[in-house]
């Protein structure tokens, strides 16, 4: 699909692999079974059942927990592992202070679209300060769906009550950028700072 920016007033943008590091990605779970000695694989199973229902919303991070890590008796903490995945989060190179400046120079609306349970969410945006950018935040835990759901696209468009045609949206995954180019919406695989920070600073340029 031929991408229109010539007349964006939205930038919805995702958070895990474009700004930051994913939440509680593969790496970041096989590096908790060495820390914690535990056996990734059967964790990982259960993890694939049932984290769909945390990002969404349906469960806290408590339940995945104790359905996940903690159906067996551990020689670790609750608290202790909360930190571990806490700590796994860091700003990805070059994004996250650049997008802050592009916000102050372009004045955009910028919409987070992202999957993340609520406890994560919370503490990301918070921890690296993305409110100071964020005008809102449409975030799985909150709104009950996870990407690609094409009505996820559907409430992010009547947010920003715009077409379709004037958003852009950024995201590291495929398959989402093209379920939003679906719905209209001008979607941009995001596969480098360098490749997104030049495509939108052309857009500011015009």
């Amino acid at each position: 699909m031929k991408h229109d920016f010539s007349k964006p007033s939205v930038l919805f943008l995702d958070i895990g692999g474009v700004l930051l590091s994913n939440g509680w990605g593969t790496d970041s779970r096989i590096n908790a079974a060495k820390k914690f000695g535990f056996d990734f694989d059967e964790m990982n199973k259960r993890h694939n059942l049932v984290f769909n229902l945390h990002e969404s919303g349906k469960i806290s991070l408590d339940v995945y927990l104790e359905t996940v890590v903690f159906n067996v008796s551990r020689d670790f903490s609750v608290q202790a592992f909360k930190e571990f995945m806490f700590a796994q989060s860091s700003a990805l190179p070059g994004m996250l202070d650049w997008i802050r400046d592009w916000k102050r120079k372009t004045g955009m609306r910028i919409i987070s679209i992202n999957n993340e349970g609520k406890e994560l969410n919370h503490y990301r945006i918070n921890t690296f300060g993305l409110y100071e950018f964020f005008d809102a935040f449409l975030s799985s835990c909150d709104v009950g769906m996870c990407k690609p759901n094409p009505a996820f696209f559907d409430l992010a468009i009547a947010v920003a009550h715009a077409p379709a045609s004037n958003c852009l949206y950024i995201d590291d995954t495929l398959v989402h950028v093209e379920v939003a180019r679906k719905k209209g919406i001008n979607a941009f695989w995001h596969r480098s700072y360098e490749e997104t920070s030049a495509m939108l600073e052309r857009f500011a340029n015009k």
